[in-house]
């Protein structure tokens, strides 16, 4: 059994076919997936995929490039849906110095914001980090000693994942560390603990080798699955099973709801 922990199946790629790749998921042997939120609306259709499928779950928030146009209500309304039964998350959150939509200061309020709702109801958080880790990893070990959550499609160096791990986030990779050049990656990912492991899709982005380039989906986790067993010497099935674990540890209201 996989879990996809990040898979934005509320994205308009998949609002013509949507039944086919949980079909898909399903033959990939895929039971769970988390589908985070970047805004309010995208927060909504979350909830309404995890109502419509088994195994589906939703995290609520507001992402970095959602700012530009940032309603005075929207953490409101995002504290109010964080009360939904299959709301496990508080994500996608975090910052952005890559396309950087809004001020550095002004991301970092919001990403504050949304750590102290975490704290308030208890959710873990799904971080969003790109060209920011100063300032991502800072805002972590800030945090209040309960909050917890991941750093979702990890791309940096095993410091920068020990010093996360150490406040009690996960480490989860995607579909780059199956890439060719993903040298670094790779390297990473053999050193992270396993009980500090996650997998992910990101779908529709990041889409494994060999389909880099195509849209991605929840079924190709496998493929995520399978490198990274490959790179740590374990079985797929180990790997499978050591990753579930940690996410049904961190998402507890997976179980609380089950």
């Amino acid at each position: 059994m996989l879990f996809d922990t990040h898979c934005h199946l509320n994205d308009a790629q998949f609002k013509d076919d949507i039944e086919e790749v949980f079909e898909r998921a399903r033959e990939a042997g895929v039971t769970h997936i988390v589908v985070p939120g970047v805004d309010v609306p995208s927060s909504e259709r979350a909830i309404r995929l995890a109502e419509r499928f088994a195994g589906v779950y939703a995290a609520v928030g507001i992402h970095p490039e959602s700012l530009a146009d940032l309603s005075d209500s929207a953490l409101d309304e995002i504290r109010t849906l964080t009360s939904h039964p299959k709301v496990v998350a508080i994500g996608e959150i975090g910052l952005d110095y890559y396309w950087d939509v809004a001020p550095r200061p002004y991301q970092q309020e919001v990403f504050a914001a949304q750590i102290n709702l975490a704290n308030e109801t208890g959710l873990p958080i799904i971080i969003h980090n790109r060209d920011a880790t100063e300032d991502t990893v800072r805002m972590v070990e800030e945090a209040p000693a309960a909050v917890t959550g991941v750093m979702h499609c990890f791309t940096g160096s095993y410091e920068t994942a020990m010093q996360c791990i150490r406040q009690g986030f996960y480490i989860s990779f995607g579909g780059p560390v199956t890439f060719k050049n993903a040298v670094n990656v790779q390297k990473t990912a053999t050193q992270i603990p396993e009980k500090s492991l996650f997998v992910e899709t990101d779908s529709p982005y990041l889409s494994p080798h060999p389909l880099r380039g195509m849209r991605n989906e929840p079924a190709r986790v496998r493929l995520v699955a399978e490198k990274l067993a490959e790179l740590r010497g374990q079985s797929v099935e180990e790997l499978a099973a050591i990753t579930m674990k940690n996410a049904l540890s961190m998402f507890q209201r997976i179980g609380a709801n089950a």
